[in-house]
């Protein structure tokens, strides 16, 4: 009778530590997958500064000095017209640039434009490369300039923008 007891209070040891080590491991593995989240947020915040500082987008040097999350409205635009050779090139499955400030105002309300030759620089969204609707949006804060004729001379015209960004994760489809 005592071999029984003891081997019963031996099983229920046992279930109670590996119920307790069940528990820990779930813990620490949401805690990874947090973790994986949180990097791939950083990446691609990561990504939208380095496509911003692209050759391809870059404003170069504004007002005399190297500015870094700036982009050339200008390069952007004759971007678009060939951007069929870029496609794949940044790894990412959307590249969209916003105007925030100023807004485009129609009717006395706010309305998106999309740029196109005939109404730049009178307008506020450029869609550049547009080959998914799925995957996950990213974003990130720059500043859009645009050479203008000001005064009889030419100068940087800066505005507030955001370049979003839209990845599929790998693995996925």
């Amino acid at each position: 009778m005592k071999i029984q007891q003891m081997s019963f209070m031996l099983i229920a040891v046992f279930m109670f530590f590996a119920l307790v080590g069940m528990i820990v491991v779930t813990l620490m593995l949401s805690h990874i997958r947090d973790s994986a989240t949180q990097l791939k947020e950083q990446n691609a915040k990561l990504m939208a500064s380095r496509i911003a500082g692209s050759p391809e987008f870059t404003c170069g040097e504004v007002y005399g000095s190297v500015k870094t999350d700036c982009i050339d409205l200008d390069k952007v635009m004759a971007l678009k017209l060939n951007i069929d050779k870029y496609t794949k090139f940044w790894g990412v499955t959307n590249i969209q640039i916003r105007r925030i400030y100023p807004p485009i105002i129609i009717n006395n309300q706010a309305r998106e434009v999309e740029c196109t030759n005939t109404n730049y620089p009178r307008c506020n969204l450029i869609n550049l490369v547009s080959n998914s609707n799925s995957g996950y949006d990213r974003s990130n804060y720059v500043a859009l300039c645009r050479k203008e004729k000001y005064n009889d001379e030419v100068v940087n015209k800066c505005e507030m923008g955001e370049i979003i960004l839209r990845y599929q994760e790998a693995g996925t489809k």
